[in-house]
């Protein structure tokens, strides 16, 4: 497997032609708050009947990574089957404090902000073990931060194939614009993961992008 890996780190696009697999396995990766564990759920929800896990609006709900094997999409005629892995959200600062406006106890907060903490390093360790990220981006806040820069440059840094999932555009204060102009070298799709706006462009996305 190590072998693998390297060989990817070095060429790519052109060793993933002749090391196609069955199952493609793929990351869900972006900030705390992004809508990681909402597309998840919408994912597995719409092709296999059930949910990946709890979505809240407490920072860090998902501090484990989430494997669900097995997932069959359908679309215009192709066929791709997905082991999704739903990561920690990413984050530069983890402050208990902010779990305590939560209303969260000390203990509480600070034991979250531990799990936290080692959730972000083991999403950055996943990234050696996918075929393909989606980066989910919430569309209503300014792409330019230091997680986004961070992320998107080790995921280039890797060849991942890439697609930059907007969310949140049913809110009004949504600008997926902001974000296909911060990162244009990537393939942007604008959605929302809550009510499902858009998700069918971003099943074509994936069949075309990681199939």
């Amino acid at each position: 497997m190590g072998i693998i890996v390297s060989l990817k780190k070095k060429f790519g696009f052109i060793v993933n032609l002749f090391l196609k697999k069955e199952k493609v396995r793929i990351g869900i990766y972006g900030p705390p708050n992004a809508g990681k564990t909402t597309l998840a759920n919408r994912i597995l929800k719409d092709w296999a009947g059930d949910v990946m896990g709890l979505a809240t609006e407490i920072p860090h709900e998902t501090r484990r990574a989430i494997l669900r094997e097995g997932v069959k999409i359908e679309v215009d005629g192709k066929s791709l089957t997905l082991d999704i892995v739903d990561t920690p959200g990413l984050a530069t600062k983890i402050d208990f404090h902010d779990f305590m406006k939560f209303g969260l106890s000390e203990e509480e907060a600070k034991k979250r902000a531990k799990e936290a903490t080692e959730g972000v390093i083991e999403a950055i360790k996943w990234l050696d073990d996918l075929d393909g990220i989606l980066l989910v981006m919430d569309s209503t806040q300014d792409p330019f931060t230091q997680v986004n820069v961070t992320i998107v440059g080790n995921i280039e840094a890797r060849n991942l194939p890439m697609i930059i999932v907007a969310n949140k555009i049913d809110l009004p204060n949504s600008s997926p614009a902001r974000i296909k102009s911060a990162f244009p070298q990537h393939t942007v799709v604008p959605v929302s993961a809550l009510k499902g706006l858009n998700i069918d462009k971003l099943y074509k996305s994936m069949a075309n992008k990681f199939g």
